[in-house]
């Protein structure tokens, strides 16, 4: 309502244009975050993984083509480290979208001295840190390496016949309390692979 609380009418074909932008970017979303990277291209360094920065830029370039980076501001606290803050803007599905993300990376000095070792390479490690951390954050470049893998809200049909298929085969009972958890959205796509292993542990265990 507006602020002379009068209904206002909203162009069905624009709802239905909406609707179909945002079902096109959460697919894309979907897709990019399931996408197992490669393992020549994960690293580690005090024992945390983390990917390479010419994978995700690949990967941007081919399902973001066209996205922009710029660096907003930029900071160095006191001797210890560089401070960047970076916007992403990217191309989603028909729109235009942005984000900002701030990240920082330590100065390395040369050992009991106050020398630096190599400051362009700080500041660049801390913009590499930064659009990183950004397609990461915006775009689910290496979900699966930074635990991030969108998760499906709802079962779809087929794994809801699977699993309350097994639970029928257990007993009534079971199935009377697989369908409640099913209906009160405690069992999701999220969490179905768990649930149905639970299910045959369970028929196993009665046989």
């Amino acid at each position: 309502m507006n602020d002379n609380n009068q209904l206002m009418v909203v162009d069905s074909k624009m709802m239905e244009t909406v609707e179909h932008i945002r079902a096109a970017i959460t697919a894309k979303h979907k897709k990019v975050s399931r996408l197992k990277t490669p393992k020549p291209f994960i690293k580690k360094k005090m024992g945390l993984e983390y990917v390479e920065y010419n994978y995700m830029r690949e990967i941007a370039e081919k399902e973001y083509p066209g996205y922009k980076w710029n660096i907003i501001r930029t900071e160095i606290l006191g001797s210890e480290a560089y401070v960047v803050h970076g916007r992403l803007s990217w191309f989603d599905e028909g729109i235009w979208r942005e984000g900002d993300v701030v990240a920082a990376h330590r100065i390395q000095k040369k050992r009991g001295t106050k020398e630096f070792v190599d400051i362009g390479n700080d500041i660049k490690a801390a913009n590499t840190d930064a659009i990183k951390k950004a397609f990461n954050m915006f775009l689910n470049i290496a979900d699966d390496v930074y635990r991030n893998q969108i998760e499906d809200p709802e079962l779809t049909k087929e794994q809801e016949e699977k699993l309350m298929g097994l639970a029928k085969s257990i007993s009534s009972e079971k199935y009377d309390q697989i369908a409640s958890l099913v209906e009160d959205g405690d069992i999701y796509g999220g969490n179905f692979r768990s649930s149905l292993a639970k299910l045959q542990r369970v028929k196993d265990a009665s046989n």
